[in-house]
């Protein structure tokens, strides 16, 4: 097969489609047939000179995907069929990648070293290949600079693929002496020096005794420091993305190097390369991500909560690092605001400065102002530019006392520079930092308001007028007028915008109908933006909202009437669809909120349902969810009426419940099932079984999503409250896995924060399917059905009592259960509950807290316990 295989993987980067499509069916097949010969064949191919370079590379990557994918169901079958391969070929594999390390080739070279980490990434846990490191480490050793580099670039990757738990001590010490020796100056080899700075940032994270032994610490840091001078640009930007980790990752051991680090970062940011002073500057937006994140947990108080100190280093750095960012905003380039990917020196420095501002507060409002002040009304247009991104990245983290008096002046000023300024690049950062204004300054919580009777209508008429403006002019306009819209939600009966509300629907479908709407996003901006000024409507224009029904109807029914369209043309129609479905979801929502307003909606129900199920004709994940999404609001709206969908509709919702690869709109249909249970009660009944077979089968599936599994549980409950005590025939399928969820979810040491907040997630799951299954069944004579389950439940209630890790979320719903326990089951849950080991603990603590919904749900769980435990 060795000649066949060459002829096969060449064959497969054919420009011969069919060529190229027998050749992957040729791979696939030999792959199912022999795996072991298959990854033989590869590694064979990949290690040996004679072959073609194109051949050796896809080999290489072909044996990397046998052994990896992005879907966590797929990379767990891999990872157990190489575990279970012969380990006499798995030996001669992981001999021929080691081997390939020394090959002259670099594609061979560098492939072989991503194959490597991922068999170590499958290996090392199992406490398999024990050698892996020392070979390595010798090779350190070897004098060919090419092996050098690629052992370096191998080390590299396997850290960046194994979890630091998995290499004892004494192994990641040498791994970090033999990285740090290759990023050393007197290292001759450029390559090898690159090599090892992109190891040591992989590194990084199995660092932490290293970093905690000053002299370890201090050794790593000079030796990075060093490297962000090299001669080599690419040496340099390594570098400087070591110290932007090093910062998030160690934020409390380097304060000793935080003067040297300012200087070299200064130095960078105004003589280096683009690429290394983005670096320089990130190192900045990452310390102060660290010290916002700090505050916030803890407030100012480090009273020994919080396990990382304050060091602000960032208010230390102001008078310095504030002059430094806004040099940066003078560096615009021509056609950035054209182009949506664009990054560039004067963009960092700006949202680092927006940071900054979050991170200080007020103490930045003085050191910038006389940048702004000087430079706002200069003939050059970077000056204008950049004095008013300036103004706008300040505007979140000082108080609104400090920016009021600043922003009543600037507002003018800005609208007269949206309608008159020459330049397109001064109009779009105007018109953002009135969004920035609207967004942080305006809305019933502020105590002076910026927005006034008196100013509102030139506001509404310039920001109208800017919508026909160049797209990237229009877009940021658009958003202005969202948080204008937003920050009159509450506002009672009338809001200022009324008078112009007519008009501002108008302007906005006019938007979304420009020749050059799918520019910057305009059109999406358009109907996010008409979204939002439906949403925070006051009664007065309800009238008009339903005007607004059967146009945007209209506007769905011609896309659903396009076909024969292109792939672009079918990407732009799918977009379409989803902006539509989602403002149908707005409007159904704002006119289903009364029952004067929903009464004159209802003439059209029969009609948006029809063109949401056409919808569901077009295979497109985003508007199947948009459509799922409208449809749960117009079943929220509808009522017991909308049974009468329900025949039609059932097959949309099973296939929404069985799609598991786009899991997301998996999740959002198990959320409109809970709306279609709390619309019809018992109506829904005739649809349970098929319902409850598919969430069943879904959290039985290890190809389904984690995070489609907590809403699967509340949707039980959901349904349990609708159809009663008629729940029965699901309990012995619904309990036990509830059962092992509880059991799996109680315990979470050593969880991240990410897996604790899972956890606090699957847990509230579980809680809402409990509460809703028991108040489903109160008063029914069934009620002892659930006895036998209730010591379990109480038991579940003391272990993540003891775990002393609930969010509040789960808090209310825990007592809740407790409560509901109570309240259904009577005297049959009395002894339990007197019994339990933390009830009482429990009880009390939610009775004396902040959180008024807690305490509520408390004090109704204390009735019905003294209750059950009376009678």
């Amino acid at each position: 097969m060795a000649m066949e295989v060459t002829q096969i993987l060449l064959n497969a980067q054919s420009v011969d489609g069919s060529v190229r499509k027998h050749a992957e069916e040729s791979l696939k097949r030999f792959q199912e047939e022999n795996l072991a010969g298959f990854l033989l064949s590869l590694s064979g191919e990949l290690s040996s000179e004679e072959k073609p370079v194109d051949s050796r590379k896809l080999a290489g990557l072909v044996l990397k995907n046998a052994l990896d994918a992005k879907e966590q169901h797929r990379k767990f079958e891999l990872v157990q069929r190489w575990l279970s391969l012969d380990v006499g070929a798995k030996t001669q594999i992981k001999t021929c990648l080691l081997q390939t390390l020394s090959s002259p080739v670099h594609e061979a070279r560098s492939t072989a070293s991503q194959v490597i980490a991922k068999v170590a990434g499958i290996e090392l846990p199992h406490k398999q290949w024990p050698e892996l490191i020392g070979s390595l480490l010798s090779n350190i050793h070897q004098v060919p600079v090419h092996v050098k580099q690629a052992t370096l670039e191998t080390l590299g990757y396997m850290c960046e693929e194994v979890s630091p738990d998995v290499v004892e001590q004494e192994h990641v010490n040498k791994i970090l002496t033999a990285v740090v020796q290759g990023m050393n100056p007197s290292e001759s080899s450029n390559d090898v020096r690159l090599a090892a700075t992109h190891a040591l940032y992989n590194a990084l994270s199995f660092a932490q005794a290293n970093f905690s032994n000053d002299m370890e610490r201090d050794y790593i840091m000079k030796v990075v420091c060093e490297a962000t001078l090299s001669p080599e640009l690419k040496i340099r930007q390594a570098a400087f993305e070591c110290l932007v980790s090093i910062s998030s990752s160690y934020y409390e051991k380097i304060a000793p190097y935080m003067q040297d680090i300012f200087n070299i970062t200064a130095k960078a940011v105004k003589e280096d390369a683009e690429p290394v002073a983005l670096q320089a500057i990130e190192f900045w937006s990452s310390i102060c991500d660290e010290e916002i994140d700090i505050l916030e947990d803890y407030g100012g108080d480090f009273s020994g909560d919080s396990d990382v100190p304050c060091f602000y280093f960032i208010k230390q750095a102001l008078p310095a690092l504030v002059p430094m960012l806004l040099e940066t905003l003078l560096k615009q380039e021509e056609d950035q605001d054209q182009d949506e990917g664009v990054w560039n020196l004067a963009m960092a420095g700006g949202t680092c400065l927006g940071l900054v501002a979050r991170t200080v507060g007020d103490e930045i409002v003085p050191l910038v102002m006389p940048f702004i002040e000087e430079n706002i009304t200069k003939p050059d247009w970077r000056q204008r530019e950049g004095a008013t991104y300036a103004f706008g990245s300040i505007l979140e983290g000082p108080s609104p006392d400090k920016l009021t008096s600043l922003v009543n002046v600037a507002l003018n000023f800005m609208l007269t520079a949206l309608t008159n300024d020459p330049n397109n690049h001064v109009k779009d950062t105007t018109a953002w930092t009135l969004g920035r204004i609207f967004e942080f300054l305006h809305g019933s919580t502020m105590e002076t308001p910026i927005i006034t009777q008196a100013n509102c209508p030139q506001i509404i008429t310039v920001l109208l007028q800017s919508m026909k403006d160049a797209p990237n002019v229009a877009e940021k306009a658009c958003v202005a007028l969202y948080f204008l819209a937003q920050g009159f939600d509450d506002i009672g009966q009338t809001s200022p915008m009324t008078p112009y509300f007519q008009e501002t629907v108008q302007s906005l479908l006019s938007v979304t109908h420009r020749e050059d709407a799918g520019e910057s996003r305009l059109r999406t901006a358009a109907y996010e933006t008409l979204n939002e000024v439906v949403r925070c409507s006051t009664d007065e224009t309800a009238a008009m909202v339903l005007q607004l029904v059967p146009v945007i109807m209209m506007e769905l029914h011609k896309t659903l009437e396009e076909h024969n369209l292109s792939s672009d043309e079918r990407q732009k129609q799918n977009e379409l669809q989803g902006l539509l479905c989602g403002c149908l979801q707005v409007i159904i929502q704002k006119l289903g909120s009364s029952e004067q307003t929903k009464y004159g909606f209802m003439q059209y129900a029969d009609q948006i349902m029809n063109l949401f199920l056409r919808v569901f004709a077009f295979r497109s994940a985003t508007v199947h969810e948009e459509a799922m999404l409208a449809i749960g609001a117009l079943a929220y709206s509808t009522g017991p009426d909308f049974a009468k969908y329900m025949p039609e509709f059932y097959k949309y919702l099973e296939m929404g419940l069985q799609n598991f690869e786009e899991y997301q709109v998996c999740a959002v249909t198990v959320g409109v099932v809970g709306d279609i249970c709390r619309a019809l009660d018992e109506k829904v009944l005739p649809w349970c079984d098929g319902i409850m077979t598919q969430l069943l089968k879904d959290l039985s599936s290890n190809q389904l999503h984690r995070s489609v599994k907590p809403p699967i549980f509340s949707c039980f409950g959901d349904i349990a409250l609708a159809i009663g005590d008629n729940f029965e025939k699901y309990l012995m399928y619904a309990m036990p896995m509830l059962q092992s969820a509880a059991e799996l979810s109680a315990h979470t040491s050593s969880a991240d924060d990410e897996m604790l907040e899972y956890t606090n997630l699957l847990r509230n799951g579980i809680l809402e399917a409990y509460s809703g299954i028991f108040q489903g069944f109160k008063n029914s004579p069934k009620t002892q059905l659930l006895i036998p389950y209730a010591p379990h439940i109480v038991q579940f209630l003391d272990m993540i009592y003891m775990e002393k890790d609930m969010d509040d979320v789960v808090m209310k719903t825990a007592i809740g259960v407790l409560g509901d326990l109570a309240d259904t089951l009577g005297n049959n849950a009395g002894p339990l509950i007197q019994q339990s080991l933390s009830s009482k603990d429990f009880l009390n603590e939610c009775l004396s807290s902040d959180d008024h919904l807690i305490k509520e749900s408390a004090e109704w769980a204390k009735l019905a316990i003294s209750r059950a435990i009376s009678t």
